[in-house]
């Protein structure tokens, strides 16, 4: 079944971090909390079960809950899920319809290590989508390699009319533009940012990047500036602020956004499965562009 209107699936996809509790169990009341304050700034779309969420980390059960909760709290913006992380092919379609029934508008699928080949990916991810009748968007997810998809394949997927966009993490010009000239009605999502300016002016039709996840207002601010009002200029600054975002958040970067996000007044902690350990400096380092930021508007 085709995806109608796919216009619609454009635009900003806030990821989604995943609050913990100090012995690393999920917090699921700030996590309530953090879902409804990144609602609020107004994203086009909510990614829950994200690299950013550290879904690698989470179990099925807890990423099914996860992307429930984050339904349940997004005061009606809609929210998409990635539902193929399981080992086994069997394990996967079980994981479809289970996150299918989570209320999410659309599922993502990773492209499960199959970067290298463009007949089996191509092949994978059309049968697997058989087994929804929901929009699919396609991520080059960093955790399972090879992972980035050749614009051929990502040609192929586009035709079939199942999937609306793929988060492009290739981080360079050449290869998404490459993707670009094939998309389609679908839309290449920019994850890099020191590109993503670029990226919009070379066709690029949204974004799914990390500092979104401490910052979708900004990005929603200069995505509205490019593509609707039309205003370069406006957008242009808008950018520069995002760089800074970004370069504030990249060292520890799970750890960092969520510091981020208790400054802005979010109740989580910076814990995460992984390394969480901020050293003074950093955390003086993430207070001090937060203060500057929000002295001049740029955050809250």
């Amino acid at each position: 079944m085709k995806i109608e209107n796919m216009e619609k699936y454009r635009g900003v996809y806030a990821l989604l971090l995943t609050a913990f509790n100090d012995d690393k169990s999920i917090d699921y009341d700030g996590y309530a909390a953090y879902v409804e304050w990144q609602a609020a700034n107004n994203p086009h779309y909510l990614f829950p079960v994200c690299g950013s969420s550290e879904m690698a980390s989470l179990t099925l059960d807890e990423r099914i809950k996860v992307a429930e909760t984050a339904v349940k709290h997004s005061n009606g913006v809609p929210c998409f899920a990635t539902a193929n992380l399981e080992p086994s092919w069997h394990g996967q379609i079980e994981e479809v319809k289970r996150m299918e029934q989570t209320g999410v508008e659309g599922l993502v699928f990773v492209t499960k290590g199959y970067g290298n080949d463009d007949d089996r990916i191509v092949t994978y991810l059309n049968e697997l989508a058989e087994n929804s009748t929901l929009p699919i968007l396609l991520y080059e997810f960093p955790g399972l390699q090879p992972h980035l998809m050749s614009a051929k394949a990502y040609g192929e997927l586009a035709k079939t009319g199942r999937f609306v966009g793929i988060k492009d993490t290739t981080c360079k010009m050449d290869t998404i533009c490459e993707k670009i000239a094939v998309q389609g009605e679908t839309g290449v999502l920019q994850a890099n940012i020191p590109y993503l300016l670029e990226a919009y002016e070379a066709g690029a039709r949204g974004v799914v990047a990390t500092p979104t996840s401490c910052g979708a207002g900004l990005f929603r601010k200069m995505y509205d500036e490019f593509f609707v009002e039309k205003d370069y200029e406006a957008a242009k600054k808008t950018y520069e602020h995002i760089i800074l975002l970004d370069q504030c958040i990249d060292s520890g970067f799970m750890a960092s956004a969520k510091y981020l996000c208790q400054l802005q007044g979010v109740p989580m902690s910076y814990v995460t499965r992984g390394n969480h350990d901020l050293a003074p400096c950093r955390l003086k380092s993430i207070r001090t562009f937060y203060d500057y930021a929000k002295a001049n508007g740029i955050l809250k």
